[in-house]
């Protein structure tokens, strides 16, 4: 018998692709799959892609979970706390929301409005001594979307001395699904479609979780609605601590970040990514120059939202809380076309 999961809240985007995840991986056993708007459909009437996988939604009960080894929260931001409360110690738990990622709870109070829940170990493996940290803990919190893309950029960086951790600037575009599946008129096809729009301009709520984890000081973040399902493109610059800083030193600072990792690929020098070379895999895409004009330090990165920002990054968390090699069940090559 292999490691007995549960995703609660299954029926969303995020919550969807854990269960592809997880259905796919050779050492998980799916063991429940809760939404309490969905209870009693199958998993096939709300992901059509996932026909076969024999199970319905259940209510999100301590009950339903108890089987459990391992549960992955993949709910809207400010739900998880009540759902992880209400587990034993003994279960391993993966929240993808925003709920336990920040440690300044007056942070959380700014950008999020309710209550902290309070802070868990950070899941992004590929910073320094995370991969420790991540197994020896039973709760993680996974990274967001916009701010794993843009926290591999940027980290290595400013932990370098490289950049300026102050007047950061990061532009970066996010497909639909970021916004999560509820019925909202600003992301039915007819708007989205042949648009893009800044959302959220001056106050997302990535700020200060990107500020933590990254080094940074002062960022200004602009995220931006693109006409596509899935991805996204981080363009990260920063001032340089010194003149003359080359294109070539800020690659050879990413490469020697990311040389043994499995997921973080730096591409051959004027390649730059594409997200839809990430599509359904757990990669992170990377490039870097200097803006001619500016001096700049730039650096893009090209994420599925879905993968390396939601569900693969919290599968590759789970595999190395559970002593699993951390590729487990999780790719580094997208689809294409």
């Amino acid at each position: 018998m292999g490691v007995r999961v549960a995703v609660v809240g299954a029926s969303g985007y995020a919550g969807g692709e854990v269960l592809r995840l997880v259905a796919g991986h050779p050492e998980f056993e799916l063991s429940a799959a809760t939404a309490n708007s969905q209870v009693g459909a199958p998993v096939e009437s709300v992901h059509p892609h996932l026909i076969g996988i024999g199970l319905h939604f259940a209510a999100t009960t301590p009950e339903n979970l108890a089987d459990a080894d391992l549960v992955f929260l993949a709910l809207p931001h400010g739900e998880s706390g009540a759902v992880a409360a209400s587990l034993p110690e003994t279960v391993k738990v993966v929240d993808l929301g925003a709920d336990f990622r920040l440690r300044d709870p007056a942070q959380w109070q700014a950008y999020y409005g309710s209550p902290h829940a309070g802070t868990w170990t950070y899941g992004l493996p590929e910073l320094p001594g995370a991969r420790e940290e991540i197994a020896a803990s039973t709760r993680v919190a996974a990274t967001g979307c916009y701010a794993v893309a843009t926290i591999l950029a940027l980290a290595p960086l400013i932990s370098s001395g490289l950049v300026s951790p102050d007047d950061v600037v990061v532009v970066a575009a996010s497909g639909t699904t970021g916004a999560g599946r509820s019925l909202k008129p600003h992301l039915l096809g007819s708007e989205v479609m042949s648009d893009l729009s800044g959302y959220r301009v001056g106050a997302h709520q990535h700020t200060p979780e990107i500020k933590q984890a990254s080094g940074a000081r002062t960022l200004s973040f602009t995220p931006v609605l693109a006409p596509m399902p899935r991805g996204i493109l981080s363009t990260v610059t920063a001032r340089p601590t010194r003149d003359g800083v080359t294109a070539e030193q800020a690659r050879d600072v990413l490469a020697e970040a990311y040389r043994d990792e499995p997921f973080v690929r730096l591409l051959p020098e004027g390649v730059w990514p594409r997200t839809k070379a990430t599509l359904g895999s757990n990669a992170c895409h990377l490039q870097a120059t200097v803006d001619r004009d500016s001096g700049r330090v730039l650096v893009q990165s090209a994420i599925d939202n879905l993968g390396k920002g939601a569900a693969g990054q919290a599968v590759q968390c789970a595999n190395i809380m559970l002593g699993l090699p951390e590729t487990t069940g999780l790719t580094a090559i997208g689809i294409n076309p």
